[in-house]
């Protein structure tokens, strides 16, 4: 599963939008690219605490290979994504959602989305 969040048209706000199955990416993401003006990909990028790459990165690399296929005109930006599942799962206690909710791993996948998205946009408007 994948998380995947979308932003505001002001570039300022992340909003979680869906947990897509993986093999299913793609075709989601052509239809999104048809209904939204999207012009760059925020990619987390996992990585070991010492900074190296985790092993799902091989993976990853495939879908950058084909997004950059079948996108040629979107940017695709990496963001490490280390500790986002544990801010998400903070969020959702702060949020008071409970324990069954909790374990819902496609709402852990798309709170994450939505926290690298918004990493993305804070930098980005931090260089402004």
């Amino acid at each position: 599963k994948t998380g995947l969040a979308i932003t505001d048209e002001s570039n300022t706000f992340s909003f979680g939008l869906d947990t897509v199955d993986t093999q299913q990416l793609i075709p989601y993401l052509q239809k999104l690219v048809k209904q939204e003006s999207i012009d760059t990909f925020v990619v987390g990028e996992p990585k070991q605490m010492d900074g190296t790459h985790s092993e799902s990165e091989i993976y990853i690399q495939e879908f950058l290979n084909k997004c950059k296929a079948t996108f040629g005109n979107v940017t695709i930006v990496r963001i490490d994504e280390r500790f986002t599942s544990k801010l998400a799962f903070d969020a959702m206690i702060a949020g008071g959602l409970k324990k069954k909710q909790r374990q819902n791993k496609k709402l852990v996948d798309k709170i994450s989305a939505t926290i690298i998205l918004q990493t993305y946009l804070d930098r980005k408007q931090s260089l402004l």
